[in-house]
């Protein structure tokens, strides 16, 4: 099945008012630090906080009476969920969703708040979708997929009809990449309003599906991945079709990456986007010269992450930066010395958070002890000026490993 602008202009008139038409906004941060000009629409800004409101919402309208009236299934652990949900509700349609038995509370909750019958089968999503097809044939209902569908597509084509319009001189689009749903619509509506826009997929290391469609050397290595919405092992037959002759290019990034440009999007433009939705950025901070001087649009995707998740990411950048330091002193274990210690961080700026004195479970003398602490700091600069402090008063510190800095 054929997908044309004619469909995407069709959708934007039919969701119009429907879902929000989402800021498009420039970054002079983000400018600044990458060369290029850089401009955000912020998907995040839906109710649902996604892009996937969209061809949800199109896909909904085009069903029949009767279709409504039977309602429909989708298969999902995330945003696309929601978006079925959210919308359903609004038109009076009956809506299933079957989810993994592995999706986290939080999604699960969010969805079920929208109205929708949930299910939860199934480890994987391709064990849930097993159970859905049943469920559908045996209650009659229609099926509503992520991203292979045209209507689907069409929906998901008008931001890239809003961003164009905001900002018509655009040189490039960069776009997340999972089933292909979003940036074959995107593509298709770019490439129809402006022909020389280049438009640049960016996917994770770990599912490297659409470069590796397109002819680049890869393999789905799969596993656990801050961006699960793009952790996706295939890419959609229609997808594919319109991006072979419409995408440019496909980038990858890899997790420490996405996290790092997560990170930055909270510090500098305080917003909060899941890890999808940061790999357009990390795609620019990883090539700058690729895009150096030029007018670069990104599209961001989304906003649902984890609360424990985000707090982690928020911690490690923390450490990553240098403002969140691990030390440890050999003391002697006398009265006082803690308090010494004590003050020569705070003396050297520093803010201790955390500190375990180790007596027991050490490998140090029965009179010594190590003294572990956690400090805070404004920068690495700083970090290191507390070292130097501690070492000329004696104490020898060293900064212990962590999982974020590499040390």
């Amino acid at each position: 099945m054929t997908v044309t602008f004619a469909d995407v202009e069709a959708a934007a008139e039919a969701i119009r008012g429907a879902v929000v038409a989402t800021p498009s906004v420039a970054s002079v941060t983000l400018s600044q630090i990458t060369g290029a000009e850089i401009y955000l629409k912020l998907e995040n800004f839906q109710y649902t906080a996604s892009f996937k409101e969209r061809g949800a919402l199109n896909k909904l309208l085009s069903l029949t009476a009767e279709e409504s009236k039977n309602g429909v299934i989708a298969v999902s652990a995330g945003n696309h969920a929601q978006g079925v949900a959210f919308h359903a509700r609004r038109l009076g349609i009956p809506a299933t969703i079957v989810m993994p038995r592995p999706t986290p509370f939080s999604k699960v909750r969010q969805t079920e708040f929208h109205g929708a019958e949930i299910i939860l089968e199934g480890e994987t999503l391709t064990e849930a979708a097993a159970v859905a097809e049943t469920i559908r044939q045996q209650r009659h209902l229609t099926f509503v997929p992520p991203y292979d569908d045209a209507k689907i597509i069409a929906g998901q084509g008008t931001i890239a009809i809003e961003f164009l319009e905001a900002i018509p001189d655009l040189d490039v689009l960069i776009v997340p990449v999972g089933g292909g749903g979003l940036i074959s619509g995107v593509a298709l509506a770019a490439k129809s309003i402006k022909p020389t826009i280049e438009v640049i997929g960016v996917e994770s290391e770990l599912y490297p599906t659409l470069y590796t469609a397109m002819g680049g050397d890869h393999s789905v290595k799969g596993g656990p991945t801050i961006a699960e919405g793009i952790g996706v092992a295939e890419v959609g037959h229609i997808p594919l079709e319109l991006i072979r002759s419409r995408v440019d290019e496909v980038l990858l990034v890899a997790e420490n990456q996405i996290e790092a440009a997560l990170n930055m999007f909270l510090d500098i433009e305080k917003i909060i986007v899941e890890g999808a939705a940061a790999a357009p950025l990390a795609a620019v901070l990883a090539t700058p010269e690729r895009f150096r001087g030029r007018r670069v649009g990104l599209i961001v995707s989304g906003g649902n992450i984890d609360a424990r998740l985000l707090a982690s990411i928020i911690m490690r950048g923390l450490v990553r930066d240098g403002r969140m330091n691990r030390i440890r002193v050999e003391i002697q274990d006398t009265p006082g010395v803690l308090a010494r210690v004590a003050g020569i961080v705070g003396d050297a700026g520093g803010n201790i958070v955390e500190v375990y004195h180790q007596r027991l479970f050490s490998d140090v003398p029965v009179k010594l002890a190590d003294l572990d602490l956690v400090v805070e700091t404004r920068d690495a600069k700083q970090a290191a000026e507390v070292m130097t402090e501690l070492a000329d008063a004696g104490f020898a510190p060293r900064r212990l490993s962590d999982h974020a800095s590499g040390e």
